[in-house]
């Protein structure tokens, strides 16, 4: 049984988060809690895998809950509020469900979270666990809209000051972070830091040539060439098996 925690103070909101889930006879409800001083309580207690949670609650939010937590379980959020999406898949949600939802967009959320639950439970050894663990996605605000971007869809990204710009097929985003914990996020057999302004998608790579001394130029399916350290060469050519 999947352990799973309901944290919202609206009656009907948790009681339909509840009713979709009594239908999965995977999951078992351990406890409905009202606010997130008694979600605190019932995770330290139960150790749930998944919890529901609201985010303006009483005495403490959702967000303020979790920042109390040393090992916070899968989250999985369920608010009015569509201006807390980006802070909740910055604090690695599963997923982020608008009130009120379908049993449709629920079950899409439950089945990401089963998706990761699976392999983790599956005995495969930390390396596997850790490397489905990384991102898969990307939030970045756009204007007054938030847009997810699947890293698959990333040609490549490029330091920018406290920004790292994204480059996709359909245009680039800002998004203020760092190369290096961006870096640490993705999946390092699909990318690969080839330069210290420059992450690519390994997928992207058509040719690699000699540039200049200890250092290469990698070419692009779009036609972009980019720079390639000496170090970054090593690392290619190491991921490439070239």
């Amino acid at each position: 049984m999947i352990k799973t925690l309901i944290i919202d103070d609206e009656h009907l909101a948790a009681g339909i988060v509840e009713e979709f889930l009594r239908s999965d006879s995977r999951f078992e409800i351990l406890e409905i809690c009202q606010d997130g001083f008694e979600g605190l309580k019932a995770i330290q207690k139960h150790q749930p895998d998944l919890i529901f949670l609201d985010v303006q609650m009483p005495k403490i939010t959702g967000f303020e809950m979790l920042e109390l937590l040393d090992e916070p379980p899968a989250v999985i959020f369920t608010t009015a509020f569509d201006e807390y999406a980006l802070a909740a898949f910055d604090a690695k949600a599963i997923d982020y469900l608008l009130k009120p939802f379908s049993k449709s967009r629920f079950q899409q959320a439950l089945n990401r979270f089963l998706e990761r639950y699976e392999v983790e439970q599956g005995g495969q050894n930390s390396a596997i666990s850790s490397l489905a663990e990384k991102s898969q996605r990307l939030v970045v605000r756009v204007k007054n809209e938030i847009k997810i971007i699947p890293v698959d869809q990333v040609s490549y990204f490029e330091a920018a000051d406290d920004y790292v710009n994204i480059v996709t097929e359909s245009g680039a985003f800002l998004k203020k972070m760092t190369m290096k914990s961006l870096e640490e996020a993705l999946s390092p057999d699909r990318f690969a830091r080839i330069h210290r302004s420059y992450i690519l998608n390994l997928n992207e790579v058509t040719r690699i040539e000699p540039y200049e001394k200890d250092s290469y130029l990698v070419f692009l399916r779009n036609g972009k060439k980019l720079p390639v350290s000496k170090t970054g060469y090593s690392r290619l050519r190491q991921v490439l098996g070239i």
